[in-house]
This record gives C-alpha cells, sequence and structure tokens, in this order.
C-alpha cells in the first residue's frame, strides 16, 4: 500500500509540475482544431474552380486540415516531453502505412489517379471523350472511377488508372468537326455539274464560311458500275451525337438535289431470268444484274 501511495504521490507531483505544459498542450490542439476547420473550407473555396469534383475537392481539403492538425498535436506532444512515445507511434504507424500500401495498392492507384485526372485541363465533366473502346460524355471523375455516359443512355465505370495510362479523345477540346461523307454518281452523270450541285448543297445547309472553312470535294475512284467521290464539310459541334446528325442531313438534302436533277446514285439491281425449261439464269453486266424472258 506505502508502494501505491508513493507512486500516486509522484504522478500528482508531476502532474503539478507538468500543469503549464498541459494548459500550452490544450491551447496548441484547440488552435489547431480551429486552425484545420478554417483551413479546410479556405481550401475548399480555392481551388472550387479548378476541380469540379465533390470528393476530390473534399479530399485535398481534408489531407491539409488533418496535416495542419497532426502538426499541431507533435507540438502539444513535444510540449509534454513524449518523445518517446511520439517515437514508438511514429515507428508503428510507419510498418502500419507499408502493409496498408501494400493491401490496398491498385485501391490507391485509382485515388491517385483520380485526384491527377482532376487537375487536368483537358479533361472536365461534361465532354464528350473516346478511351478504351467507349465514347460518351464525362459525367463523374470520383476518386476510384472515371464514369462515361454513351450515346445510348448506357454507363460505363472504367477505373482511373486505366484513363490515366491510355490515350483518349476529347472531342470537346475544339468546336469544330469535320465530316467525311462518300458517294457516287453514274457514268453518264455530268462530273462539274456533280461537283458543283454537291458544294452549294453542304454550303447552303451548312455555313462553312460562318464557321471559316470551306466544302472539299474529290473525285476518288473509277468503281465498277459509278464513279466515286469524296465530299468534306465542317460543323461547329462539341458533342459525337451532332456529328451523326449532321452527315445524316448532308445524305438527305445530297439525295433530294440529285433527285431534283435527274442525277443517279448507281445501286445493284438484280432481275431473273426463266427459260423454257424452268431453270433460273442470272445475267451480270458492269455490277448491274440484268435478265430478260
Amino acid at each position: 500500500m506505502n508502494k501505491i501511495l508513493e507512486k500516486l504521490n509522484s504522478w500528482k507531483d508531476s502532474f503539478i509540475e507538468n500543469i503549464p505544459n498541459i494548459i500550452i498542450a490544450l491551447v496548441v490542439l484547440v488552435a489547431s482544431y480551429f486552425a484545420s476547420r478554417i483551413i479546410n473550407s479556405l481550401i475548399s473555396k480555392a481551388i472550387g474552380n479548378k476541380i469540379k469534383q465533390e470528393s476530390v475537392k473534399n479530399l485535398v481539403s481534408r489531407i491539409t486540415s488533418a496535416c495542419i492538425f497532426l502538426f499541431g498535436l507533435y507540438i502539444a506532444m513535444t510540449v509534454l516531453h513524449f518523445n518517446d512515445t511520439l517515437k514508438a507511434i511514429v515507428s508503428a504507424a510507419g510498418v502500419s502505412g507499408i502493409v496498408v500500401g501494400l493491401a490496398l495498392q491498385g485501391t490507391l492507384s485509382n485515388t491517385v489517379s483520380g485526384v491527377v485526372l482532376s487537375f487536368r485541363k483537358n479533361l472536365n465533366i461534361g465532354n464528350w471523350v473516346e478511351t478504351n473502346g467507349f465514347a460518351g460524355e464525362v459525367i463523374d471523375i470520383n476518386l476510384n472511377y472515371f464514369v462515361i455516359k454513351e450515346a445510348d443512355n448506357n454507363i460505363v465505370v472504367i477505373p482511373n488508372k486505366t484513363i490515366l495510362e491510355s490515350p483518349f479523345k476529347n472531342y470537346s477540346l475544339t468546336t469544330k468537326m469535320r465530316i467525311s461523307l462518300e458517294c457516287g454518281v453514274e457514268y453518264g452523270a455530268d462530273l462539274e455539274k456533280v461537283e458543283k450541285l454537291t458544294s452549294n448543297t453542304i454550303q447552303k445547309h451548312f455555313d462553312q464560311e460562318k464557321i471559316g472553312k470551306y466544302v472539299e470535294f474529290y473525285y476518288t475512284e473509277f468503281a465498277d458500275s459509278s464513279i466515286n467521290f469524296l465530299c468534306r464539310f465542317w460543323i461547329d459541334s462539341e458533342n459525337a451525337l451532332e456529328k451523326l446528325k449532321a452527315k445524316s442531313k448532308a445524305i438527305i438534302e445530297l439525295k433530294k438535289a440529285f433527285d431534283k436533277e435527274s442525277i443517279n446514285i448507281p445501286f445493284p439491281i438484280r432481275t431473273l431470268e426463266f427459260a423454257d425449261n424452268h431453270k433460273l439464269h442470272i445475267k451480270e453486266i458492269n455490277n448491274q444484274y440484268v435478265s430478260s424472258n
């Protein structure tokens, strides 16, 4: 009992001697706590314009505030002369960090990749991108994955590490897209007339002067039953869906213009010939199938 009382008395004396240090340590802890809260708010506002992902903004601000609080805790423990305890905690944290890091290597890699992607100026939420065989609108860049909404409304979730290590095409970085349209006309057509008609039709429905471009027209080959050409023009768009819509509209308008001027677009024709012996014969002439009775 005497030994217990002696020990308690020594603890009391030590506590009384360290009251000033305890008060200083408490003040440091409280100050670091409120400082971390203030810094958290300031960091969130500072990076709000650069990072649109809430999860990433929260991660960066929380890491910063946690570092400030840990720094205050370190000072408080130093004031209380807990150097040996602090060394033991740091050593244990180092060993535990290695074990946890090896166990969560893939997850941490995706998290770091998510932070890096969030700071990329050439990739933002709302962009239309194509990567890893998928194309669609970016709807989220999370800490672990990258989310794309395809044109058919399917949601594609891709790990951030895969996005960071793979090339991607961002259609939203430029406001102009070039459309390539291939077609063919019959051999008897007036080629100069076809070129002029095609260019005028495209220019009428897709104003190239406004974009600062012009319609390109090239004949490409003598095919079996047609002379093929390539027409290229530009549209104002940041979305791949607009490219499909523009190409569809161009095909419709060109077909109307060709029909109005009696310009034929060749297509295979097959007719059947039945002889007296009821055998079927098929004749092919210039890639057009013709038969007679």
